[in-house]
């Protein structure tokens, strides 16, 4: 008996191309007559609220533009015209720009750093469960709450005058003599104001961060023999950094516009005149609209770069927080 024949199949060739084997994006659902209308409803709703936006901001900000290549002085109606870029050149070489730059930079720099500090001391200790808990932290929001003219006279009345001040009236207990506070520690008492106004701020972010954290994670961490100090440098820290560099930039965007305090409490004196106050003493002690224009333009484009390095780090935030879940 011979042996059947081996009959072998070759392999069926695909006759559709490889490249229509390959996955592509599905076409879009084409929409119907009701879901584009819904849609143009929709994007008609949102115009009146573009139309207001750009009509209260860009408006105003193309004026500001315009009045900073005029020169007009208010003691001087009728001499004004067009000056060209002798606003700009008169903003960065009269040095009182540079002055006002670095008293920001002090001021703005020194009161984000200690309202991180305390507020993560705030924070982790109101990261725990107590009797009171809501309590305490709607009465450590309060600072954030209040109105910066109405802080500030607090502070310069109330907390440090020489006369009837609390924190004269305990220094007097400690034998120490009165201190003028705003005279002689002008740009301290500015950032006092500013770190107990914002410090309830920088709490909340940090909370928010506290409270994201795995528990089973510290717990296990626990388990292996890391004490709470360990745990808080090498597992907690590194957890809040992304949320310390969001409040250190929406603080800084916040505190850069800061005018109440110093015109309330210090008038721009010992160092404490920022860009905010040099701004308002140009047009309204100075009367150069055209000067003080040309510093709120300056102004204006040194907020946009915070703003952007803030958004920019926002959304960096929220999508690596959505691509973790």
């Amino acid at each position: 008996m011979t042996a059947p024949d081996l009959i072998v199949a070759e392999p069926a060739h695909d006759p559709a191309p490889a490249a229509s084997r390959t996955l592509r994006r599905p076409p879009k659902p084409e929409l119907s007559a009701g879901q584009k209308k819904a849609l143009r409803l929709a994007r008609t709703l949102v115009w009146p609220a573009i139309v207001v936006a750009i009509l209260v901001t860009q408006i105003p900000f193309l004026v500001t533009i315009y009045y900073s290549f005029q020169n007009w002085n208010l003691m001087r109606p009728g001499s004004r015209g067009f000056a060209g870029f002798d606003n700009y050149v008169t903003v960065f070489t009269g040095g009182a720009f540079m002055q006002s730059l670095s008293a920001t930079v002090v001021i703005t720099g020194s009161s984000i750093v200690l309202s991180v500090l305390i507020g993560l001391g705030i924070a982790l200790l109101l990261n725990r469960k107590f009797f009171g808990q809501g309590l305490a932290r709607t009465l450590v929001i309060t600072p954030f709450l209040m109105m910066p003219a109405a802080a500030a006279l607090i502070f310069k009345w109330s907390m440090l005058d020489a006369n009837v001040g609390m924190v004269n009236w305990g220094l007097s207990v400690l034998g120490v003599d009165p201190v003028q506070w705003n005279t002689d520690f002008p740009a301290l008492t500015v950032i006092m104001v500013l770190t107990w106004q914002y410090t309830p701020f920088m709490m909340l972010i940090l909370l928010a961060g506290l409270q994201s954290q795995s528990k089973e994670t510290l717990e296990a961490a626990s388990v292996d023999g890391a004490g709470p100090i360990r745990s808080f440098l090498h597992m907690t820290l590194p957890h809040l950094r992304q949320y310390i560099e969001l409040a250190v930039l929406l603080g800084g965007i916040m505190l850069l516009q800061v005018f109440d305090p110093i015109a309330i409490m210090t008038r721009g004196t010992g160092g404490t005149k920022t860009l905010s106050y040099l701004l308002y003493e140009r047009a309204f002690v100075g009367l150069e609209i055209g000067e003080a224009a040309a510093y709120g333009v300056i102004t204006v484009l040194l907020t946009i770069v915070v703003a952007s390095v803030a958004l920019r780090l926002l959304f960096k935030i929220f999508s690596s927080e959505g691509a973790k879940s």
